[in-house]
């Protein structure tokens, strides 16, 4: 069955399910509720392609969001693609065991991966940003270990929307607009995403004919299509033309890391998010932060100023405590055990209710935490360990944001969720960095500009960039209770916890948990604020002494994309901010 065909029966479905708990939100499939299971992503064609492959049977989780991953490389194309790079995080609930999967754009071998290359991030297409990407890598090993289906199976949705078209949405129409400079660089890029010298617009329907052949490659081939051959030739040479140093054994040895989560018990729950050099560790810090300061019983940050106050102050906090540590955990120091720990969050809680405007965080210190062994369920579970490396071999302190200054400047990711009938688990997000990535376009797919991650004391050969993306689980017990993550670079982590302390601290339905306004701290005293929030939360924040700035709710706020299990229930909900969708079946 095409997917096309797959995606008008599963509406139908879903509108013989019983009536949701409350009101569906005024926008398309932006909440859905199913018994059986559940697929969240930013494009409803992506969604549909991973709950199909539930509902025809035999597949599991992993299997639909492989399916779910290769399609919105497909139709996602600014926000990711097959060069991208990312992390996953995977939840068995029959062995009762979290997989973690690292496959983040990386450096090469070559030592030209170390230097710096000022004159090339001013041109329209940087060969010098793009990391070798890992997606293809990641989700080829995840069906490999744990999917059920044939590789073929999995990869037929994608191919068909890549063959046959899909039809714009107005994010991609926004985009290419966004992005013209870049795209008008490269012809082949230009001919697709501007026909005409026009951007696309919404209901237009996009072919991508060598995307589809890359594809079918994959499907007959798997890994060796991509990362050997013709494929990785054609893709090495243009990066070089462009001036990466990148060659075609980097992209042969390209290696998927399997990595166990950060996990820390909170609220009665347990949370596992991505290990470093991925962003899970600040979420959790920051939850970790509102429980010690008893944050919940202030109320809805909607409504409540003490409540809004609190909530910027964990987040400063957390940012200013994970962002201290960043970089490869192989070449440097990263206590995140110690940064998720619960104790290292009560004594940091009094600097979360004394913090105010124009104060300057300084950061803690975790080591002592990080020391100390996992008990309980993190215990059971195997969690990050300790950092093998020292607080001697920690990266030197900086002022900017971790994530590197590239993530740090745009808002372009995706994030998606899925739950089976079986409750195992799949939160994953990947990235091609800022908008159409790098902007080198190679057989029908653009490479990520994860390699401008790096700074000066992080960059070096054969190393995973830092990234502030947060895949996450929450677990009641054995049971799924919530999938989370996001996509919006710096706006990740403070969504994601966000999310999590709305639904699961307050008691918010998903819906409203994922639509209320956000604040994000900014720089120096501002908080940036989507409209929306009760004036006495303006008021209180002015009162200690922040300039709250409002800002358009956008993709710029993040896009998250959740699925929570309440009383049996599958309950996914795609951000209003994105053009997602939530489908069950």
């Amino acid at each position: 069955m095409t997917i096309r065909r797959a995606f008008p029966l599963l509406l139908l479905l879903a509108s013989c399910a019983p009536r949701p708990s409350v009101s569906p939100p005024p926008m398309y499939a932006k909440r859905a509720e199913s018994v059986r299971g559940m697929v969240t992503a930013s494009h409803a064609d992506a969604a549909a392609a991973g709950a199909s492959i539930l509902r025809e049977g035999g597949g599991n989780a992993i299997d639909a969001a492989v399916a779910t991953a290769f399609a919105l490389a497909v139709v996602d194309p600014s926000q990711t693609g097959l060069g991208a790079g990312g992390g996953m995080l995977v939840w068995h609930r029959g062995t009762g065991r979290a997989d973690g999967l690292d496959f983040y754009a990386r450096s090469g071998a070559d030592s030209g991966w170390a230097r710096v290359d000022t004159a090339a991030v001013r041109t329209p297409i940087n060969g010098r940003s793009a990391g070798i990407p890992g997606a293809v890598a990641g989700l080829l090993e995840a069906h490999a270990k744990w999917g059920r289906l044939p590789r073929a199976q999995v990869m037929a949705p994608a191919i068909v929307l890549a063959r046959d078209g899909f039809i714009v949405s107005p994010l991609l129409a926004r985009t290419s607009e966004s992005a013209r400079a870049k795209l008008l660089a490269d012809s082949a890029a230009a001919a697709l995403f501007l026909p005409g010298g026009l951007a696309l617009r919404p209901g237009e329907r996009l072919v991508q004919l060598q995307l589809a052949q890359t594809l079918e490659a994959i499907a007959r081939d798997g890994r060796r299509a991509f990362y050997e051959g013709v494929l990785a030739e054609r893709a090495v040479a243009k990066m070089r033309a462009l001036g990466s140093p990148a060659t075609t054994a980097d992209f042969r040895d390209y290696p998927v890391a399997a990595t166990r989560p950060l996990c820390t018990p909170w609220l009665g729950y347990t949370l596992l998010s991505a290990g470093p050099p991925l962003g899970g560790a600040t979420p959790l810090a920051a939850l970790n932060l509102l429980a010690a300061s008893a944050a919940g019983q202030l109320g809805s940050p909607t409504t409540q100023g003490a409540a809004a106050v609190q909530l910027v102050g964990a987040l400063r906090v957390a940012g200013a405590d994970a962002g201290r540590y960043r970089g490869d955990p192989a070449y440097f120091g990263v206590p995140s055990r110690g940064l998720t720990s619960p104790a290292f969050a009560a004594r940091r809680a009094a600097v979360v209710t004394s913090a105010e405007g124009g104060s300057t965080i300084e950061p803690g210190d975790p080591w002592p935490e990080d020391a100390q062994a996992s008990v309980g369920a993190c215990g059971a579970l195997e969690g990050w360990g300790a950092s093998v490396l020292g607080a001697d071999r920690a990266v030197p302190a900086r002022s900017a944001r971790p994530g590197g200054d590239d993530e740090a400047a745009a808002s372009n990711t995706t994030h998606f969720s899925v739950v089976d009938g079986e409750r195992n688990a799949v939160s994953m997000t990947f990235t091609v960095g800022v908008l159409f990535g790098s902007g080198v376009y190679v057989n029908g797919y653009f490479l990520n500009s994860g390699a401008s991650n790096f700074d000066n004391t992080t960059r070096g050969p054969n190393r995973y960039g830092s990234s502030t993306i947060s895949p996450t689980i929450v677990l009641k017990g054995n049971d799924v209770r919530m999938v989370v993550g996001a996509a919006g670079s710096q706006y990740i982590p403070t969504a994601t916890t966000q999310v999590t302390f709305r639904h699961l601290a307050l008691g918010e339905d998903p819906w409203l948990a994922i639509a209320s306004p956000r604040l994000q701290p900014a720089q120096g005293r501002t908080v940036e604020v989507e409209p929306g929030f009760a004036p006495e939360v303006y008021a209180a924040l002015r009162a200690k002494g922040y300039y709250p700035l409002s800002r358009v709710g956008d993709i710029m706020f993040g896009g998250v994309h959740a699925i929570a299990v309440v009383k049996g229930r599958l309950i996914g909900v795609a951000d209003p901010r994105r053009d997602g969708a939530a489908v069950g079946y």
